[in-house]
């Protein structure tokens, strides 16, 4: 297990976390979610033991892990880190940068060919790294990381130079590939995708502490505050309660009159801008609706 208990950490004067516990089962992932500048990637190189604690301590399986003060090389055996640098040789090619610590001992090639398939880069496995694309590349620095099956994988946006085209497929296949492993994941990230489908927990970090934390369908269904709403979905706020847009609809019985604004295609549905006393309201309806139009909306409790 990792445990993570307490820590707090800051440059300076300047204090970037602060009260930080959280603990993650083996095989598990965690989801570390929050806006740019509130802590993701620091936390990150925290466990990693790049810098040194302020308070607290952070254990795998019961053993510390050591900052710089402590231990002279950054890192350790069972964990990997990719970091948003991708920590790449341009000159040699791809299937050499996977194996680079490999042992010739191992079935060097047949670990090579797997890694290879599941960051789905089999094509480019004699391609040297300098002529891939930056999505490429990326996906190079995960088969690397994961070659040699660590007990910890320490994730930085590892999706976010990774085109659509692509992103969907590898997300499972990386995801299955760790879940299959038992291995431990902590993944810092801005996409909702990387979160509701594959990770076990999440936790939303907000000016260096934990806003919320829990399994993800529970933070989706009750997300208690605006920042957590916003990460999954479009919302508003009426009487105090977050409803996103699917929970709003129109209705004969309605009781709040609103005035259609925007008109947004989403693909299997439109999501309507509308206003209503002064207060911007979001529903998804099947069809665009005229601009000025007035409608009587109503809200459903369920998801």
């Amino acid at each position: 297990m990792l445990s993570i208990k307490n820590i707090s950490f800051g440059y300076e004067k300047s204090q970037i976390l602060s009260g930080i516990s959280l603990h993650v089962k083996q095989g598990d992932c965690l989801a570390i979610v929050g806006e740019s500048g509130s802590g993701k990637s620091t936390l990150l190189k925290l466990i990693y033991g790049e810098y040194d604690l302020d308070e607290g301590k952070i254990l795998w399986n019961g053993s510390a892990v050591l900052g710089p003060k402590d231990k002279l090389v950054v890192g350790h055996g069972f964990m990997k880190y990719v970091a948003q640098e991708f920590d790449l040789m341009p000159f040699i090619t791809v299937s050499e940068n996977i194996g680079t610590h490999l042992s010739n001992f191992y079935p060097k090639e047949k670990r090579i060919k797997e890694l290879l398939e599941v960051v789905e880069l089999e094509e480019f496995s004699s391609t040297k790294v300098k002529l891939l694309s930056g999505g490429q590349k990326q996906r190079v620095a995960l088969a690397k990381a994961i070659a040699k099956q660590p007990e910890v994988l320490l994730l930085d946006e590892p999706f976010s130079h990774i085109d659509n085209f692509k992103k969907q497929s590898l997300r499972k296949s990386l995801f299955q590939f760790l879940k299959a492993k038992q291995i431990t994941c902590v993944v810092a990230t801005h996409d909702k995708n990387d979160v509701l489908a594959f990770a076990d927990h999440m936790a939303v970090l907000n000016d260096g502490k934990i806003i919320l934390k829990g399994p993800p369908k529970k933070l989706y269904i009750d997300p208690q505050h605006d920042l957590v709403a916003a990460f999954f979905s479009d919302y508003c706020i009426l009487n105090n309660v977050i409803y996103y847009a699917h929970q709003i609809e129109i209705s004969e019985q309605g009781s709040i009159k609103a005035h259609i604004k925007h008109n947004y295609f989403k693909g299997t549905h439109y999501m309507i801008e509308a206003e209503a006393d002064g207060q911007i309201i979001y529903f998804n309806h099947p069809l665009p609706l005229d601009i000025n139009q007035s409608v009587l909306l109503k809200t459903k409790e369920n998801l």
